[in-house]
């Protein structure tokens, strides 16, 4: 409960959390029900984008930019490289990060409802507990990422996640179940390649296309998901629940792994 409590006072800052606005019961992945996502700490910014590109003039491989907590909402950071910055707990919620650098960067506890990642960079960055429900990431590169973010209803066309861990954190308990969200997400064309997918929740999601090759979606939540023409060699489906899933026109089924294991197939929609 002690370290719930800390990444909450993080994530929604001091003021927030004294005031009682957030029960210190909730889950990281459960904040916005008890946040007022239309006050000033979530929809402004307290730096242009001069300030940010000042910050990262002085930044160097051993002290990297931080923008830890810092309330940068409806920002337009368009193009900038952001390798290795720290966003911990940061407000970026409609933030404009589209074609950005965000290589290595940590993204955790950080706020980014609606912000515009498309064909942004996020190769190896971490991004746990982050809130981004509807972001926009379409052909984003999050290749090897660690991403246990709340992503429902966002659009990540055309995206990689190809090697990125999403699967359940079994390590923090205390704070829930800390895995990618992704429910009622398009991620049409997604190249999740070697992803780890486990116990991610994907209901309703759209997979159109995508190639699961290799990817593990063990125990995935995968009901009402729209897999048609998706590629799933070696894709490993033990305990994922397909329940109302479609399943049209697979590359691979003969050769997924323990799909027998799978619940709900009788329910498959074809």
């Amino acid at each position: 409960m002690i370290h719930a409590e800390r990444v909450l006072k993080r994530a929604i800052g001091p003021a927030l959390f004294g005031l009682g606005l957030v029960a210190v019961t909730a889950t990281a992945q459960d904040m916005m029900r008890h946040v007022d996502l239309s006050s000033p700490d979530m929809v402004s910014a307290e730096m242009t984008r001069a300030d940010v590109e000042a910050v990262l003039a002085k930044a160097t491989s051993a002290a990297p930019a931080d923008f830890s907590g810092k309330k940068l909402s409806g920002l337009d950071l368009s193009g900038l490289d952001l390798s290795g910055a720290v966003f911990r707990a940061a407000r970026l919620n409609r933030t404009k990060l589209a074609g950005a650098r965000l290589d290595r960067a940590i993204l955790d506890q950080a706020w980014l409802l609606e912000a515009d990642l498309r064909g942004a960079s996020l190769k190896g960055a971490n991004l746990f507990a982050s809130q981004m429900p509807r972001a926009r990431l379409d052909g984003a590169d999050l290749s090897g990422a660690r991403v246990a973010a709340d992503l429902t209803g966002a659009s990540l066309v055309g995206a990689s996640i190809a090697d990125a861990n999403l699967g359940a954190d079994m390590r923090n308990q205390s704070m829930g179940l800390m895995r990618a969200v992704l429910r009622s997400a398009n991620l049409e064309r997604l190249n999740a390649r070697g992803a780890d997918l486990s116990r991610v929740d994907l209901e309703f999601a759209s997979l159109k296309g995508a190639d699961l090759t290799k990817a593990s979606l063990k125990g995935a939540q995968l009901g009402g998901a729209d897999l048609s023409g998706v590629t799933i060699i070696d894709a490993d489906f033990d305990g994922a629940d397909l329940d109302s899933a479609r399943l049209a026109a697979p590359t691979g089924l003969d050769r997924a792994k323990n799909f027998d294991r799978a619940k709900n197939r009788d329910r498959l929609l074809r």
